[in-house]
């Protein structure tokens, strides 16, 4: 199903060299992307870098996958989450990087009001997962370190499944009110310039005809109600564990927590600290330049980091990759 909608936006009528005559006559309106670089010499090296990132996101997300499927030992809810995580964190970098990429070989960044539309409702989408399994995952690590003895009965098979059909349904009404917020945006205007380099939905809402402070207040609630309603789970659940590790009387227990925890947390920051910040940014100080900057953190640092991060601090992926490599070779 991802196929196909990526084909939609990657080769939706790019028009470089289109005919006006017809732009008049058809009246379908094209977005214009920043270049990362003007220099090509940068750009060769750009586009060996987001190759590799993608590359490297995609190895690292499907060995997180194929390892937590074929151990036993890993058929917990942490680990569903997190495999859950890995198949989302694929979708989302394939929703901006494999565009990036054929952009800076063709040196073409137009994009149609079809292809926009739809790289923004995957974005919304799997970015809305993102955040939600981010949330799951704190408040799975809060079950098992707060209420240990009840873990297998409150994280029960059913709620996990709740849990992730929720977080899909949660964004999915994310992106519904976006389209419900850009629904007065014309169809028949001149090219719109874009200053990130996907159809980041900020963008689009500014595309949106309302005054400047109802484009304002319409951006900040969508963000709130998505964005920070989700961090404030994450901090609840992470200020319980770390109420819960001072009491604790182990050293060893609270080393082991925190190492566990740290890593979740390093994600978090990373991820939402950006996002938001590019979310919420409407000042003019803040150049296309910085905003992209910060994009490529949260949609492609992100999403690359994550397997190892949870694989590199975590023993029971580390026992179960070396099992994997064992009777692979």
């Amino acid at each position: 199903m991802l196929v196909p909608l990526l084909k939609t936006f990657l080769t939706s009528s790019r028009r470089c060299s289109r005919n006006k005559n017809m732009q008049n006559s058809t009246c379908v309106p094209e977005f214009h992307f920043i270049q990362l670089s003007e220099d090509p010499d940068v750009q060769t090296v750009l586009f060996g870098l987001f190759l590799f990132m993608y590359i490297l996101a995609l190895f690292g997300n499907l060995l997180i996958i194929l390892t937590v499927s074929s151990d036993s030992h890993l058929h917990t809810p942490m680990y569903f989450f997190l495999s859950n995580l890995s198949i989302v964190d694929i979708c989302f970098i394939s929703v901006t990087v494999p565009r990036v990429i054929v952009d800076i070989q063709s040196h073409c960044q137009v994009i149609s009001y079809v292809g926009c539309l739809t790289q923004m409702s995957l974005f919304i989408i799997f970015a809305c997962m993102d955040d939600m399994l981010l949330s799951v995952m704190a408040y799975d690590r809060f079950v098992a370190i707060c209420h240990p003895l009840y873990y297998q009965v409150i994280m029960n098979p059913t709620r996990c499944g709740v849990l992730l059909l929720g977080s899909f349904l949660f964004s999915l009404v994310d992106l519904l009110l976006h389209y419900v917020a850009i629904f007065n945006f014309s169809k028949c205007e001149d090219f719109t310039e874009s200053s990130n380099f996907f159809c980041d939905p900020s963008e689009v809402l500014k595309l949106a005809h309302f005054d400047t402070v109802t484009n304002v207040i319409v951006r900040f609630s969508l963000g709130t109600l998505f964005g920070l309603i989700p961090i404030s789970g994450i901090i609840f659940s992470y200020f319980k564990i770390v109420s819960s590790i001072i009491r604790s009387p182990s050293s060893s227990g609270k080393h082991k927590t925190f190492s566990t925890c740290g890593s979740h947390l390093s994600t978090v920051c990373l991820f939402y600290g950006t996002g938001l910040g590019v979310y919420f940014s409407s000042s003019p100080s803040h150049t296309p330049g910085s905003n992209s900057v910060a994009s490529v953190m949260y949609t492609v640092v992100t999403p690359m980091l994550n397997p190892f991060i949870y694989s590199l601090r975590n023993k029971d992926i580390k026992t179960a990759l070396r099992k994997i490599l064992s009777r692979a070779f």
